[in-house]
């Protein structure tokens, strides 16, 4: 395990590099020529998930190549992995992190951008570390996970950020200034929607055929804390997001982008209730498909929020996916999109004045949209122009990681675990709804009763449901040895 000590001498090095330069009598720009950086200031960066969404993470970190890039860690290197191996031909490759970890002893930092079950797991191992982490969204795949890796990063003072870099679009300031004015009156409602999933999803999951496994891939790494099974088709590298063993549903895919906006601009905290329906599907008459393994094709979940400072009331947050929107409302144009293009993914915010509309959280136009009752109106720019990627939401991380913990760089990140772990708690909400209302046992009669299809009350402090103990086993997860959390 790294020394702790010698980790924060050195980031003590790194931060105080500028300062150290100005005793030296022949500048750097003379000794490396111009634009050099000294070795000593530079971040040692490694990546968990090197490809896909991965690769631009550990991309933007590098900062053009600012950062060194030290270290690979992917379980695919043949497919979109390779562009980060030809990116950084100097870094070490791995396909086990716990390994890269171990050996790679110089890791100041690293990016996390696997599928959501590793996450967690991930995070941890790195994080006892003494090493700051990027996680990608959703920050973990279950609640308790989330609450572990926000405690963790306070206690072992690393800089952390989660991946949703739409929490660093300025544009929000501009949806923050018209709550904080309280230009549409007390709000009480929030509508959240999107056309995910985009992948197969409330269909029976695809068997298991070891014969077609690409000689490449380390099925039982990819596999991490997940249960021990052969590989099955398709999962790698994208359609596990509708398994509940690897992914998060539609919810963890942009739940984070979209629920992202009223959480931060009303100051949200822990959901009190949740409530869900899921869309049926019948192959046969009268009988609707069961298939508790995966996500289902679309949902209808309702979370209650307590008053904030921001809202002066109570809260009902509406979240719809797979294709499912709210009702057009009556003081937005008829033709006009409510939400993003299309009006296939959005937030409404709604208050007694009016109505704050806007897309999706990411790197699309936020598009910002305000509509009063007296019919003024007032538009945010629809082409955002992006001065770095992403809204530099990785360059900002590695800037805090050189800064250091609590520095004033760091408590400016929009996605630090202190605000990240919450909000990514509410999220998995929404899925311990969806399965806990997928809950069945046999009766008398031998039918089938979904004993769990009610209201379910959540104590967010102790994480527990309170009125049904059967929701309470998808707080956590069972683990495999060697990933346990």
């Amino acid at each position: 395990m790294k020394s702790k000590k010698n980790l924060n001498s050195r980031r003590s090095f790194i931060k105080n590099g500028v300062a150290a330069a100005s005793i030296m009598i022949v500048p750097r720009n003379v000794l490396g020529g111009p634009g050099f950086i000294a070795p000593s200031d530079q971040l040692n960066l490694a990546a968990i998930g090197a490809g896909g969404k991965g690769a631009s993470d550990i991309n933007n970190a590098s900062v053009k190549g600012r950062e060194r890039v030290v270290a690979l860690c992917d379980v695919d290197f043949s497919g979109s992995a390779k562009k980060s191996v030809e990116a950084f031909p100097k870094a070490k490759v791995y396909a086990d992190y716990r390994e890269m970890l171990d050996e790679e002893k110089d890791i100041d930092a690293v990016t996390i951008s696997t599928p959501d079950h590793v996450h967690g797991p991930a995070a941890v191992f790195a994080m006892q570390r003494g090493i700051h982490v990027y996680v990608q969204k959703p920050m973990t795949h279950n609640i308790r996970e989330a609450r572990i890796l926000t405690e963790m990063a306070r206690t072992q003072k690393v800089v952390t950020q989660m991946g949703n870099q739409g929490g660093s679009n300025p544009l929000l300031n501009m949806v923050q200034d018209w709550v904080d004015k309280g230009t549409i009156g007390a709000i009480s409602e929030v509508q959240v929607w999107t056309n995910r999933p985009v992948w197969p999803q409330g269909v029976p999951m695809p068997a298991s055929d070891p014969s077609s496994k690409p000689t490449a891939l380390n099925w039982d790494l990819w596999l991490g804390p997940a249960p021990e099974k052969p590989y099955t088709p398709n999962m790698h590298p994208f359609s596990w997001r509708g398994w509940w063993d690897y992914g998060t549903g539609a919810l963890g895919d942009v739940g984070c982008h979209l629920i992202d906006i009223p959480f931060r601009t009303l100051g949200l905290k822990y959901p009190t209730g949740a409530e869900c329906s899921v869309g049926s599907v019948y192959s046969q008459m009268w009988t609707p498909d069961y298939n508790p393994e995966g996500c289902p094709a679309s949902s209808l979940i309702t979370l209650d929020f307590d008053a904030t400072e921001k809202t002066k009331s109570a809260i009902k947050m509406s979240w719809m996916d797979g294709g499912i929107r709210p009702a057009h409302p009556d003081i937005i144009p008829p033709n006009s999109d409510i939400g993003g293009k299309d009006s296939a993914n959005g937030v409404l915010i709604i208050g007694e004045k009016g109505i704050i509309s806007t897309n999706i959280n990411d790197s699309s136009p936020l598009m910002p949209k305000l509509y009063l009752n007296d019919g003024t109106t007032n538009f945010g720019p629809e082409v955002e122009k992006m001065t770095e990627p992403e809204y530099g939401h990785q360059r900002k991380w590695v800037d805090a990681c050189k800064a250091g913990f609590n520095s004033p760089e760091h408590l400016a990140l929009t996605s630090s675990f202190d605000y990240a772990g919450p909000m990514t708690e509410t999220v998995l909400m929404g899925n311990l709804a969806i399965r806990s209302f997928m809950l069945r046992k046999e009766n008398a009669e031998g039918r089938m009763d979904y004993y769990a299809r009610k209201k379910l009350l959540w104590d967010g402090e102790n994480m527990r449901i309170t009125n049904l103990e059967a929701a309470n086993q998808y707080v956590t997860r069972t683990y495999r040895d060697g990933f346990k959390v």
